[in-house]
């Protein structure tokens, strides 16, 4: 067992946090295996209403003690060669009490700057960042629900108006399994 699958059994699935004494914990939710059903606009910010569905696994474990934590997800019906959705790098800034999340993407392996940043509320977590995307500035908008110990949703909006009005393009269920269903699940891909 290598030292992220440690990390991973570790921590219990049931991870009981009320987000309110301690946010470094906002993300201990996270932690451990997960099949993940995503529905995503085929083009953003050009009014289409076309959504792509596809599912994936997504493994999440702690760094530093869990100020930090990472996570990789894997399409599960594409092809060995574009299996990789992406990676995500949280860290939390112990002096602001907040936390900045980074995307890396497969298509060009760089970390994606600036991060969204923000926290946790009542089981509900806003993370915003201005981001120049196709010429235009835009505020984007990461927001986690935490629906149970086993399930979670997650989505991303973009503002053209700085919050006025948000277009959705991209949604994730979240439903924990097991390290064993993880590695079936993997298994037969493609």
């Amino acid at each position: 067992m290598n030292a992220t699958t440690e990390a991973i059994h570790t921590v219990s699935p049931a991870v009981d946090n009320d987000r309110k004494n301690d946010p470094v914990r906002d993300f201990d939710f996270l932690y451990g295996h997960w099949h993940v059903a995503h529905r995503k606009l085929r083009s953003r910010l050009t009014g289409c209403t076309d959504w792509e569905a596809f599912e994936s696994t997504q493994q999440c474990w702690p760094l530093i003690g869990g100020i930090c934590n990472t996570d990789e997800s894997l399409r599960l019906d594409a092809a060995p060669d574009l299996v990789h959705i992406g990676a995500t790098f949280r860290c939390f800034d112990i002096a602001q009490q907040r936390w900045s999340i980074y995307w890396v993407s497969p298509r060009d392996g760089l970390l994606g700057l600036p991060p969204v940043i923000g926290g946790f509320d009542n089981g509900v977590g806003i993370f915003e960042a201005d981001e120049m995307i196709g010429g235009q500035m835009v505020r984007v908008r990461f927001t986690w629900t935490v629906r149970s110990p086993n399930t979670a949703q997650w989505q991303q909006g973009f503002s053209l108006d700085q919050g006025a009005t948000w277009e959705v393009n991209w949604t994730m269920a979240f439903t924990r399994i097991t390290a064993d269903e993880y590695t079936r699940l993997n298994s037969v891909r493609g």
